[in-house]
């Protein structure tokens, strides 16, 4: 698909992309740039590279496609130093997540006979750089571009063709309604995961209730783990939306505190209600287009290679496993396993197949 990629910045999405890159033969060579020696080192050992270089300028000639993996802060200055060594025809695009000023900006930047096209991969991981990097961190998973009115056709087929090519289903928006959109699924319930770790925090004696955050908070709480200046940057650059979307929060946040002080029993129940309906009209383990996937619940023992057997039984029905996960365990007695198939006839199959060996089956 391409001869010469360049990434600037290897991280985890770059370094994703290169590995997905490699591993599926979309790009004859992959170059890699990041001013972290170890990231660099860590592209080339697993392959998701197969050059490394500091030096972005001289690391983008000649390249058809670059990349720019980096901080969604730094992807314009980037830029503006790489522009007098594009080659006609490149084309230019990120994976930042904010996309409005980003697009516009870049636009001018661009030299002629050049294009940028914003790009956003809706993947990550709560782990950070190349040592969290995934060639399937893409697999289904939405991928956004924004191209301006301007933009012509072969330069976004191009992006197209990289965000199909690692797996991804390709969504087109505006960039603006890209802002609009990430500001309210992926913005505000980072800061709201930072509030709840914060409010914590704040209350008296407060970090000591953290060895009781089971389920509830550790789920909610998760991205919060994420990088604190990455995402101070995500929010400076989408400043309009994400205070409308923080707007809207706090009414609601004011909503609760007003019904839960007068005792409103009615009211609590109905807004709890009415949030319960529309959370479960989002699929259960669902990424990207693809529907819900059926799941069993496998009680095991705490023996070495059950996961195996388990597997090897429903492999050698047929039965492809869709994903797996260990939800608990009690040392030296057992535990459980989540199964996860693409049709209810596979997850019919896979529990019967392990009543009949002896294995405890819930079906979800």
């Amino acid at each position: 698909m391409f001869n010469r990629v360049t990434i600037i910045g290897v991280g985890l999405i770059g370094g994703s992309l290169g590995l997905a890159l490699r591993r599926r033969s979309l790009a004859r060579r992959v170059v890699g740039v990041d001013k972290n020696p170890e990231n660099l080192r860590l592209a080339r050992e697993s392959g998701a590279i197969h050059e490394a270089s500091f030096d972005a300028a001289e690391a983008v000639s000649g390249s058809e496609l670059v990349i720019l993996a980096t901080p969604v802060g730094e992807t314009l200055s980037v830029l503006t130093r790489l522009k007098s060594r594009l080659s006609p025809g490149t084309v230019v695009t990120d994976v930042g997540s904010t996309k409005a000023v980003v697009c516009t900006r870049a636009a001018e930047i661009m030299p002629p006979g050049a294009w940028f096209v914003g790009g956003h991969p809706m993947a990550g991981s709560e782990y950070t750089g190349m040592a969290g990097a995934d060639p399937y961190l893409f697999e289904n998973a939405f991928y956004i571009i924004t191209p301006l009115p301007d933009t012509p056709p072969p330069a976004l087929e191009r992006v197209r063709a990289l965000a199909a090519g690692v797996g991804a289903q390709v969504v087109e928006m505006t960039p603006a309604e890209h802002d609009r959109a990430v500001a309210a699924v992926s913005h505000l319930p980072h800061l709201v995961a930072v509030a709840l770790v914060n409010t914590l925090v704040d209350l008296p004696g407060g970090e000591a209730f953290l060895p009781l955050g089971a389920g509830g908070f550790r789920d909610t709480t998760r991205v919060a783990a994420g990088n604190p200046l990455m995402w101070r940057d995500i929010f400076l650059s989408n400043t309009p939306a994400v205070a409308g979307v923080l707007a809207v929060f706090r009414r609601q946040l004011d909503q609760l505190e007003e019904v839960i002080k007068n005792g409103d029993g009615e009211k609590i129940l109905a807004l709890l209600e009415r949030a319960s309906r529309v959370r479960k009209k989002v699929p259960a383990r669902m990424r990207g287009y693809l529907g819900a996937m059926h799941e069993i619940v496998v009680g095991v023992p705490d023996r070495p290679g059950m996961i195996a057997k388990i597997a090897g039984l429903l492999g050698d029905a047929g039965i492809n496993i869709s994903d797996i996960e260990i939800l608990r365990v009690r040392e030296g007695e057992g535990g459980s396993i989540r199964l996860a198939f693409a049709t209810a006839t596979e997850q019919d199959e896979a529990a019967n197949i392990l009543r009949q060996a002896g294995y405890q089956v819930v079906k979800r």
